[in-house]
């Protein structure tokens, strides 16, 4: 089972879907948590779970399944993206992400368009 499925149950079916020790195995407590997380009501009851991380991920689940209310939740996840600045960078000198973001913050803008034209290959945009 994926975190989807514990979200899904937990949000709108209601349904116990951890019914054995296999499931209670497949249960990802963070990535509930961060679904959780993205809706106002449901925030703080993400947050207590946070707090008790040592928790039991059936308690865990038992916690959540009771405690929200039946609602169609759906939100996109954040996931983060690079800019092309970065990019050349890692690409021209080879950084990490850190060193590239490090390098970043101290390149001027001219720097900057001068680094992107020497990493250009062409093509399309």
């Amino acid at each position: 089972m994926n975190p989807f499925d514990y979200l899904n149950a937990i949000n709108s079916t209601k349904q116990n879907i951890m019914v054995d020790d296999l499931a209670e195995k497949g249960y990802n407590s963070f990535m509930v948590n961060r679904g959780l997380s993205y809706f106002p009501d449901t925030i703080l009851l993400a947050n207590e779970m946070n707090i008790r991380h040592g928790v039991d991920n059936r308690l865990q689940f038992d916690f959540f399944i009771n405690t929200v209310r039946s609602r169609k939740r759906f939100s996109k996840w954040l996931k983060h993206e690079d800019s092309e600045s970065l990019q050349a960078i890692k690409e021209y000198f080879g950084y990490s992400n850190e060193k590239a973001r490090q390098a970043l913050s101290i390149l001027t803008e001219n720097q900057l368009i001068e680094l992107k034209k020497k990493v250009y290959k062409g093509g399309k945009r």
